[in-house]
């Protein structure tokens, strides 16, 4: 009986042991591309082998709205933006049921061109959100109710002004007690902003461009703290301390829309934009107060016009414009391969999972697992969305990016809203 009973102590042990580090390898995703804003998740174990296991839909959400923006996630809350009849609004869902927790309205959302509603993520921040509106609004919500605390207008605020006519897309940055943000314009282009109040911090009088569709990274670069962010002209790097501008690049070949997140690996800044401009690669070293910023290369081997670029294990994954799903050596620039899809997963959006890409076509809806190896393209399974939106659009995409976290894939075509199950 005692052997017995030490078998059986020790076979539960095991299970909450097994069960504990299950619960460890899940993670929210707080932020536009997730914990480190980078569009890779660190969670691992997960169902990736789509040819064997298709995963289950756990839920649809059928009220999210028209909208582009893409949802984050804290704990058992997802946290999402949407627009009705030109009115936007946040809720908030529980992770577990789809069940909707609260919803916020934001007022009104008329946006030039690309739909009447929202483009940018929430970014959490403990007990409140931030979030960036099409029109140029920015929010500081109660992640509890979704009350509003502060807000600010780019527009009437700032004198910003945005390098197209297709809607701010911002999602904030949190840093410390700042909120980083882009207004544009003759003012400057970047301002920070106090978190708890809303309060003008600094702003970057030494950068004027207008703001594009990217969204800012922070990075810690020869001991510099600094933020860094493309512009309707180049991109550029700021003093985390107050605004000052540290180095700037300018890229002659940004044109009509400049979107993709810019990629930071130790000294490296990787930026990319669609519309003929490409990639560059930016080495940034200590120059006293200031940094060099000198061009490691600069080609049309990712040219991404939005869909986004995911760096693992030294390579680039995106879709380029002239080449299709790509995969490129961080280093050298050059291409390790590409694959033009005529069919399944075409143009879209990216994310890194466990050396593994998860793919989302912008026209059809399908979705679908890929190795992230630079050997070669390598699609392990493929999958339709369960049904479309019946919102229609000028160009009808899905351009909401798909976030995995806590063990749950959402992916997003304007008001619906589905969670698959990869756990199993």
């Amino acid at each position: 009986m005692k052997v017995k009973n030490k078998v059986g102590i020790l076979v539960i042990m095991g299970a909450l042991l097994l069960a504990s580090g299950m619960e460890s390898k899940a993670q929210d995703w707080p932020q536009w591309r997730g914990a480190n804003r980078n569009g890779v998740s660190n969670e691992t174990g997960l169902n990736l082998d789509w040819a064997k296991k298709k995963p289950a839909l756990s839920w649809t959400f059928r009220q999210a709205g028209a909208g582009y923006s893409s949802p984050t996630v804290a704990g058992t809350t997802l946290y999402c933006q949407g627009a009705v009849d030109m009115k936007g609004f946040a809720f908030a869902l529980d992770t577990k049921t789809g069940n909707l927790k609260w919803k916020q309205e934001l007022g009104a959302e008329k946006v030039e061109d690309r739909e009447n509603c929202p483009r940018g993520s929430i970014t959490i921040d403990g007990d409140r959100l931030y979030l960036i509106r099409g029109i140029g609004q920015i929010h500081c919500l109660s992640a509890a109710d979704g009350k509003v605390i502060w807000q600010k207008d780019f527009i009437a605020d700032f004198g910003g002004k945005l390098m197209s006519g297709w809607g701010y897309s911002e999602s904030p940055l949190i840093d410390g007690d700042l909120v980083i943000c882009t207004p544009g314009g003759s003012g400057g282009t970047l301002v920070a902003l106090n978190k708890n109040t809303g309060a003008l911090v600094w702003r970057t009088t030494e950068w004027t461009d207008d703001a594009a569709h990217s969204s800012p990274v922070v990075a810690e670069v020869d001991g510099v703290r600094q933020y860094i962010q493309q512009s309707a002209k180049g991109v550029g790097g700021v003093s985390a301390k107050d605004g000052k501008r540290i180095w700037y690049v300018s890229i002659p070949a940004y044109r009509t829309a400049v979107i993709p997140t810019p990629i930071v690996e130790n000294n490296i800044v990787y930026v990319t934009s669609g519309y003929g401009a490409g990639c560059r690669s930016i080495k940034l070293s200590r120059d006293g107060a200031a940094m060099k910023a000198d061009s490691v290369y600069a080609n049309r081997n990712l040219v991404n016009q939005h869909g986004g670029v995911v760096l693992m294990n030294g390579y680039l994954y995106g879709h380029s414009d002239n080449a299709g799903w790509t995969c490129q050596n961080l280093a050298t620039g050059e291409r390790a391969w590409n694959q033009r899809n005529r069919e399944g997963v075409t143009r879209g959006s990216i994310m890194g999972i466990d050396n593994h890409l998860i793919l989302l076509d912008e026209r059809t809806g399908a979705f679908a697992v890929a190795a992230a190896s630079p050997d070669g393209w390598k699609e392990i399974g493929r999958m339709e969305l369960p049904e479309r939106t019946k919102i229609k659009t000028i160009d009808n995409m899905v351009w909401a990016h798909p976030v995995v976290a806590g063990g749950k894939l959402y992916l997003r075509d304007h008001d619906l809203l589905f969670c698959f199950d990869l756990t199993n």
